[in-house]
Parts: C-alpha cells; structure tokens; sequence
C-alpha cells in the first residue's frame, strides 16, 4: 500500500483527489492539509511514502515544502500538483529535488500512475512542459534580487523592502534598476509580470 500526503488548499478539489486516490486499492491518503506550513509535521508524524503537493499553498509555497522534506524526510517523494504550467516553475521543481510534476489539468488516471511511479523513484514529468523548460532561459536573478523583486510584488515599498531585508533604501534602488535591466522591464510591475509568468515566482 502506497501511503499518500495530500496539500492542497481548495477544499473542494482537495476532497476530489482524496476520493479519486482512495479509489485505487493500492493507494491510501493517510494524511490531508490545507497549509504549508502543516506539510512537515504532518509528514513526520504520518511517514508518508509520497507527498502530493500543490505549489500554490498559504503558508509555505509547495516546493519550499518539498525541499524541507528532502532534508528532513527523505523516503517521502515528493509530487507537484500545479496549474503553474511555466518552465521556470519546472526548473524551481527539480532543484528542489522533486520526483514528480505534474498539471492540474491531466487526466485522472494519470494522477494515480505517476503516484505509483513517483514512488518507485522514478521521474514523472509533463513531457510539453519539459521540452518547454528545455528551451527556456534561467533565471538571470541573483538570489537577493529575487528576495527584493519578491517583496516589490506584494507592494512593498523601497524603504519597506529595505527595513526587511537590513539594507538601505539606495541599494535597494539599485537592486531594483538592476532587475529592470536583467528583465528588460520597464517598470517593477513589468518586472513582476515577466518573472511571475517565467515561473520565477509563484
């Protein structure tokens, strides 16, 4: 019997991939959460041999989720669940040593599949989105940039961004400029929206 985690946080699509899951005689759903941040005690407390994810959860984001249980938990594979069809969303995925990804969108059958091979160890990928991610560029974003242009994204202003990552306002602006030029922007929002649509941010 393959033991499942469940994180989604819309209740009414959680609820149809538990029963859809529970259908399958090799298949139990031993634990479900509506927030990231329940994923990691949750799975240490109920050793699940696969973890379905959904990227998009309050608290912490999905694939954050999985890197904490590739540390803490590392006979738990892991499998996105995401609407996110985006390369840069792919490529965030496997470094965060995902086993699986998959859209929201495929058939059920295959959902049940990919939970059976993700726990053999093996890779489960949509085969468009990864001849998409083939093609696409990498994040020319340094780590901090992304830290500033993620915090721009919610509406935080320049000395807001500066109270919260210990800087000042000036190198904050030239953070900001800085991610213009990579991102050929032309403006924050403009940032914003090329990065969010490259999968850079969720």
């Amino acid at each position: 019997m393959i033991r499942i985690l469940l994180a989604e946080d819309t209740n009414m699509v959680r609820g149809a991939l538990v029963a859809l899951l529970n259908l399958e005689s090799d298949l139990e759903v031993v634990a479900e959460v509506d927030n990231g941040d329940l994923i990691e005690p949750t799975a240490l407390r109920v050793k699940p041999d696969v973890a379905v994810l959904d990227i998009d959860l309050p608290g912490l984001d999905g694939l954050s989720a999985a890197m904490r249980l590739h540390e803490v938990l590392p006979s738990c594979r892991t499998l996105m669940l995401t609407s996110l069809g985006r390369p840069g969303t792919l490529r965030r995925a496997l470094n965060a040593q995902v086993t699986g990804f998959l859209l929201k969108d495929a058939p059920p059958s295959q959902l049940a599949e990919s939970v059976r091979k993700v726990a053999r160890g093996e890779r489960v990928i949509d085969k468009e989105l990864a001849l998409a991610a083939w093609d696409s560029r990498e994040n020319p974003l340094t780590a901090r940039e992304m830290e500033v242009l993620q915090l721009a994204a919610v509406g935080a202003e320049v000395s807001e961004i500066a109270k919260s990552l210990y800087l000042s306002a000036g190198t904050v602006r030239n953070y900001l400029t800085t991610i213009l030029s990579k991102l050929n922007a032309r403006n924050r929002l403009d940032a914003v929206r090329l990065a969010t649509e490259a999968g850079w941010l969720i």
